[in-house]
């Protein structure tokens, strides 16, 4: 019997309130601002707001966030999408905060007349010398107490663009002496002179975060608003907009600790400047941690889904450790990914009593974890490749692939037997001559003979050449901006090695984005550029923890 599982702390406010008739239904969003790609941060959100949804059958709105036209794309808007879907999830409506712009100016109005809010002309410069410290109360704006006749006038002029950028702001009229900074008459409109990519130029006035977002909540009928810890500190704020305007509805806003991942950076301005540096190729880099990233380098959406509900939800920041990635991808892609067979480091093997010319097909089980994937005919012909580690001239007693003298199980294949070793003018091994035993097809005796070793290859005729990208962390430092450092300082020039292989005709027909085992090496992603006539993998997991 399953033990069941406990309630974590925002399951268990959802269940009090609908027990209690609070809600009927609950009704979440998840709305990102699109100046970038989702990262694996986002992911969690992503999968606790739709999967709460789901859990209760409620509703989950996709919001964008789109108040600051100058960071913002259509481009970004669409990976946003993509990726949501691709983890698997279907929102109800797709919404923008833009959408919300003239009601929300609206409620902007309605606190200037009930004298909740004023046009301040102060400079960024003088507001922040103004806000005080924790310790220390702010000082009131010499704007403060404008008529609300003044403040109306102020802020028509400032929404039909007869004031400069940065000339003005609108502030909510709260207290600066209250302990908490952000309720020190924080800003609710700025101007910002730039064609918004949904609005164009409609508007010239845009809302700031701590004022719409909670606004739009409650536009929209959210019940449960699911941010993260930093933004605990907002929630007094969150509910002082709501109440003062007196929304239909009162979101309740709820934190939980954020989706940090070791070994990376996950700052939308930071994973910026790796691009605009050159460090990284875009935002689906492989060695990046954004959505796109690591779908391109083949990890599975099951495998964040899995991650996601593996660390739970919970009131405490905490670094999680990229090998828990890797961990859930393996679990998954051993039990989904067919297998084939690459050589990354060739070294050529002829069969000596294996006659030119001939070519036979060895079957092959497409995955021994799923028996409905079938098999596949692999051709062996005289001239094969394989590894370079999996030979060793003067071998050990415990070595058991392939060695002078010895026999050992090319897989799928036969018993071979290395004869003899031909090496170049330096000593370097260059071929081994080899015999077979064509009673052991498929790898198997009768005759009792107990072969340790099993290796893997390719036939050298047959075999299609292919660019593999082997990607480590790029960063060397589990936590690169420790201590204060800069984060390029940390970067790992060696995150990526390009190297060329051989690998099994049957990949040729992979589309991009299918991910295989590589028999006894690791799983790999057909990269999205790569073509029949140009075969690129990128290395998604290593088949074991390396640290292990």
């Amino acid at each position: 019997m399953e033990e069941e599982r406990s309630l974590n702390f925002i399951e268990q406010i959802i269940e009090n309130d609908l027990a209690s008739g609070k809600h009927k239904e609950i009704y979440t969003r998840f709305p990102p601002e699109p100046n970038g790609y989702l990262h694996i941060g986002h992911a969690k959100a992503i999968c606790l707001n739709f999967g709460l949804g789901e859990q209760y059958n409620g509703k989950v709105n996709l919001r964008f966030d789109d108040t600051n036209p100058t960071a913002e794309k259509q481009e970004y808007v669409d990976a946003i999408k993509e990726n949501i879907q691709w983890l698997g999830f279907q929102w109800e409506k797709e919404l923008h905060t833009s959408d919300h712009f003239q009601q929300l100016y609206e409620y902007a109005v309605q606190l200037i007349k009930q004298g909740d809010a004023y046009v301040c002309e102060q400079s960024a410069e003088e507001m922040a010398k103004s806000k005080g410290t924790p310790t220390e109360p702010g000082t009131n704006s010499p704007f403060r107490d404008r008529s609300i006749e003044e403040n109306l006038a102020l802020f028509e002029k400032m929404k039909n663009g007869e004031v400069e950028e940065g000339a003005m702001t609108l502030r909510a009229k709260i207290d600066m002496a209250h302990s908490n900074m952000h309720m020190r008459d924080p800003l609710m409109y700025r101007i910002i002179n730039e064609r918004h990519h949904r609005t164009g130029s409609d508007w010239v006035i845009y809302p700031i975060y701590d004022f719409a977002h909670g606004v739009s909540d409650a536009i929209e009928g959210i019940t449960h608003s699911i941010c993260t810890l930093e933004f605990e500190v907002h929630r007094p704020l969150y509910e002082w907009f709501n109440n003062k305007i007196n929304t239909p509805a009162k979101p309740q806003q709820i934190e939980m600790a954020r989706l940090n991942i070791s070994n990376a950076v996950t700052s939308k301005r930071k994973v910026k400047k790796l691009i605009d540096e050159g460090v990284v190729f875009g935002w689906d880099d492989p060695r990046l941690t954004t959505l796109a990233g690591i779908r391109r380098r083949g990890v599975p959406a099951q495998a964040i889904r899995d991650l996601a509900e593996g660390i739970g939800v919970s009131k405490r920041n905490s670094i999680t450790e990229m090998s828990r990635l890797d961990y859930y991808t393996r679990q998954v892609l051993n039990k989904t990914a067919n297998r084939v067979m690459a050589v990354l480091d060739p070294l050529k093997v002829t069969i000596t009593n294996f006659d030119e010319g001939k070519v036979e097909m060895c079957e092959a089980k497409n995955n021994p974890e799923d028996e409905s994937a079938g098999t596949r005919d692999m051709p062996i012909s005289r001239n094969l490749y394989i590894e370079k580690a999996d030979f060793m001239e003067d071998a050990p007693k415990k070595f058991f692939r392939l060695t002078n003298g010895k026999e050992v199980r090319f897989k799928h294949g036969y018993y071979i037997t290395c004869n003899e070793v031909l090496k170049d003018a330096q000593g370097n091994i260059t071929e081994l001559l080899c015999t077979y035993d064509p009673t052991t097809k498929g790898g198997w005796s009768d005759d009792g003979r107990k072969i340790k070793g099993t290796i893997h290859w390719v036939s050298a005729e047959h075999a299609l050449k292919a660019k593999v990208n082997l990607y480590e962390g790029l960063f060397n430092s589990e936590n690169p901006e420790e201590g204060g450092k800069d984060f390029m300082e940390d970067v790992n020039p060696n995150s990526l090695e390009v190297i060329e292989a051989f690998v099994e005709p049957s990949v040729k027909d992979l589309a991009p984005g299918t991910t295989v085992q590589f028999d006894r090496t690791g799983y790999f992603c057909v990269d999205k550029d790569s073509t029949p006539n140009n075969i690129i993998f990128n290395r998604t997991v290593t088949l074991r923890d390396k640290k292990k």
